[in-house]
């Protein structure tokens, strides 16, 4: 077991470990941490605790200090800077006609590199680009190309259902989601009414698909011949989230619907 905490460097970003060491380190505390990418800036989102080797990537980094007041304006300064190398690149990618769309920049923590964050459909040859940026900043230059799903994660922005989109405000990993969800939660299938604002399929038709697929193994297939309380029919229709069913009954043929408890499965059959 480790005592770790958890350390976010973005509002919706993933959540690191680290190792907290003596610090009086608590939730909602920045620290000074060193990444792959350097030394960072971040806010810890998860108090001390304790996990099993198996969730720590080793070896395990320590934080390196406590941030302060210093630290917060280095990181509003970098913000700034941010901006102004963003228009940079944008008047950059018009010179060199560049097929390519700028999303965001960031500089890491102590300056060492600039990360300039781009969508395009396909590969482009950014190498006259990161030689122009690197001679006016004079620093490490990174060009990085995402999907749209990050770039709707970045911008932000309000969905389908009048509220701020998942990924930008609490979602840190990105899961799959298929068409297969909307077809069990019986959803329109019509592009446009389970698509985000990315274009692709909404990430919250993850969010009860699992609650779908195990109560919809209890109940029949539609087609299925069952008996009921009113006698032996067939079911026609499914209702998930109410356990229920609608059944046309053989005697009569009228349509009524029954709780998935009041019925029976594989009786006699459907005539």
């Amino acid at each position: 077991m480790y005592e770790v905490v958890g350390v976010r460097f973005k509002k919706a970003g993933k959540i690191y470990y680290f190792d907290p060491d003596q610090l009086p380190i608590e939730r909602d505390s920045s620290v000074i941490v060193e990444t792959a990418r350097g030394v960072e800036y971040g806010k810890v989102v998860i108090g001390r605790k304790q996990v099993a080797d198996s969730d720590v990537v080793l070896p395990l980094k320590k934080v390196i200090r406590m941030a302060d007041e210093r630290d917060a304006k280095q990181v509003e300064e970098n913000k700034q800077a941010a901006k102004n190398a963003f228009s940079v690149c944008q008047t950059k990618i018009k010179e060199h006609k560049l097929e390519m769309k700028l999303v965001d920049v960031e500089y890491t923590f102590d300056r060492n590199k600039i990360i300039f964050y781009f969508t395009a459909d396909g590969r482009v040859d950014f190498r006259e680009l990161v030689k122009d940026l690197a001679s006016v900043f004079r620093t490490r230059i990174e060009l990085r190309q995402i999907g749209v799903r990050d770039e709707a994660k970045m911008l932000g922005g309000i969905g389908p259902c009048g509220r701020l989109l998942c990924c930008s405000t609490f979602l840190g990993d990105f899961e799959p989601v298929s068409i297969k969800m909307a077809k069990d939660q019986n959803l329109s299938l019509n592009p446009a009414k389970i698509s985000g604002l990315c274009g692709r399929l909404m990430c919250c038709l993850k969010y009860e698909n699992d609650n779908y697929e195990s109560t919809r193994d209890e109940m029949p297939d539609i087609g299925a011949s069952v008996t009921t309380p009113m006698g032996v029919g067939r079911v026609v229709s499914l209702n998930i989230l109410d356990h229920s069913m609608q059944v046309e009954l053989s005697e009569n043929r009228r349509i009524m619907e029954f709780a998935l408890d009041e019925i029976v499965v594989g009786q006699p059959t459907f005539e």
